[in-house]
C-alpha cells in the first residue's frame, strides 16, 4: 500500500523528558501471536465486521472515564481501544493492504502538512486561524479524492447529534449560517409550530419529520450559543436517572414501586428529588 511520507528532514523524534511509545511494538507483537495459527482460536475467528461493535463500545468506555475523571481507569481504557485499531490493521495486514506502520506513517503525514504553521512556513497565531488554514487543507484533500461538497467525511454512523452539530460546522464554514442565536432560536419556534401542526393532524410521517427538524435546529443552537449538544443531553439524562432513582428509592422504603404509584405521588416524589442537595451536580 502506498503511503504519503512526512518530509525526511523533519526530526519527529520524541522530546526529551517525554514517554517514547517504545512499548507500542509489545501490543502489536502480541497481536501478531493471538492471530497466530497456534494462537488464540477466539481472535483469530474474528473479522473487521465482528470487530465494529467492540470499536464502538471501547470508545464509549473512553469517554465515560473523561466524564467519571478516574485517571486510572481512562488509561485502561484507551489501551483497550488502542488494541483495537491494532486488530483491525493486523487483519488488513494478512489481507496485504496494509499494516499498523502504515497507519502510524499515515497519520504522521497527515499532522505535519495539517500544520505548515509548526512544520512549514504558513504564519497561523490564533487558534481561529488554525482552523481556517485547516479546513482550506481538508478541502484540497478531499477534492483530490473526488469529495467536493463541504458536508463530505462527515461519518453518517456518528451519533445524530454529533453529525447534526458537524454539519452546522461545515456549513457554516463556507458562509450558510445564522448571523446569531437569535435567528436559530427563532428557526426553533417555527419548526415546533410546524411539529404541533404534524400532530394535530395525525400524520406520523410528517411528525418524524419535523421532529428532525426541530432536533437539528436545537442542535444548531447549541452551536451558536457555544453549547456542546451532545454533553448537554448526557447530562440532563444523567440528571433524570438521578432524580428518577432518588425517587424509585423513597417508593421502595415504603414496599412499593413506580408502576405502584399515582400521578400526584410521582409529581410530588419528582419534586422532592429535584431539591435533593448534589443531586443535579454532574458527576
Amino acid at each position: 500500500m502506498s503511503q504519503e511520507t512526512p518530509p525526511p528532514q523533519l526530526d519527529l523524534s520524541p522530546l526529551p523528558g517525554k514517554q517514547t511509545g517504545r512499548n507500542l511494538p509489545d501490543l502489536v507483537g502480541l497481536m501478531q501471536r493471538l492471530l497466530a495459527p497456534t494462537g488464540c482460536p477466539w481472535d483469530r475467528e474474528q473479522t473487521l465486521e465482528s470487530l465494529l461493535p467492540y470499536l464502538v463500545e471501547e470508545t464509549y468506555e473512553v469517554v465515560d472515564a473523561l466524564h467519571t475523571r478516574d485517571v486510572r481507569d481512562h488509561a485502561e481504557e484507551l489501551g483497550d481501544l488502542l488494541l483495537q485499531i491494532v486488530f483491525q490493521a493486523e487483519l488488513r495486514h494478512a489481507e496485504g493492504a496494509f499494516g499498523i506502520d502504515d497507519v502510524v506513517r499515515g497519520i504522521v503525514a497527515k499532522l505535519v502538512r495539517r500544520h505548515p504553521h509548526v512544520f512549514g512556513e504558513a504564519q497561523a497565531k490564533t487558534s481561529a486561524a488554525v482552523l481556517a488554514n485547516w479546513a482550506k487543507l481538508k478541502a484540497v484533500e478531499k477534492a483530490k479524492k473526488g469529495r467536493k461538497g463541504a458536508l463530505d467525511g462527515i461519518p453518517r454512523s456518528a451519533p445524530a447529534l454529533v453529525r447534526a452539530t458537524r454539519a452546522g460546522e461545515k456549513a457554516g464554514a463556507v458562509g450558510f449560517d445564522w448571523p446569531d442565536a437569535a435567528g436559530v432560536r427563532d428557526k426553533v419556534d417555527e419548526e415546533l409550530a410546524e411539529l404541533d401542526h404534524a400532530c394535530q393532524a395525525g400524520d406520523r410521517d410528517q411528525m418524524i419529520h419535523e421532529l428532525g427538524d426541530t432536533l437539528f435546529a436545537l442542535t444548531n443552537l447549541a452551536r451558536k450559543l457555544g453549547l456542546d449538544a451532545e454533553n448537554s443531553l448526557r447530562e440532563a439524562t444523567d440528571r433524570f436517572a438521578r432524580r428518577f432513582g432518588h425517587m424509585e428509592e423513597a417508593l421502595q422504603a415504603e414496599g412499593r414501586t413506580v408502576a405502584s404509584a399515582t400521578p400526584e405521588e410521582m409529581e410530588r416524589l419528582w419534586q422532592a428529588a429535584k431539591r435533593v442537595p448534589g443531586i443535579d451536580k454532574p458527576r
